[in-house]
């Protein structure tokens, strides 16, 4: 008995971690080169994706965060040239990069824009975009 209840306790820490959201970039990957235009598609787990302006319990929708810092938490996600927003619960898109070296990450914002609490945010990729 102490035995099963020594591997219940050990994987507990694993089984939370295994519930937390994760958001990633299905493509381009880290260290990537590709040419343009780029095709960026995006995951998540253990959340679900819902347009702006639809308040749903652990829902939110991508924005694209192209060669600027993470959007800090508790204010809306700026709609520029370096925030892309998919309010409508876009999951993929294709974006134009001048040739070089380009970082991205994906932010998840709710109904308003606003990052969660605690934020969801991918890892920060760097790609190089070659001439087309």
């Amino acid at each position: 008995m102490r035995l099963l209840t020594l591997m219940f306790c050990l994987a507990l820490p694993f089984a939370a971690a295994a519930n937390e959201p994760e958001l990633y970039f299905i493509t381009p990957t880290d260290g990537e080169t590709v040419s343009g235009p780029v095709r960026v598609v995006f995951g998540l787990r253990g959340m679900g994706i819902a347009p702006a302006g639809v308040q749903a319990p652990n829902t939110g929708h991508h924005h694209l965060v192209i060669d600027a810092p993470t959007p800090p938490a508790g204010k809306p996600i700026p709609a520029d040239a370096n925030h892309l927003h998919f309010g409508g619960g876009q999951t993929e898109t294709v974006i134009e990069l001048e040739p070089g070296t380009h970082t991205l990450q994906l932010v998840l914002g709710d109904h308003l824009h606003i990052p969660h609490d605690p934020p969801v945010v991918s890892k920060k990729i760097t790609i190089t975009v070659t001439e087309q």
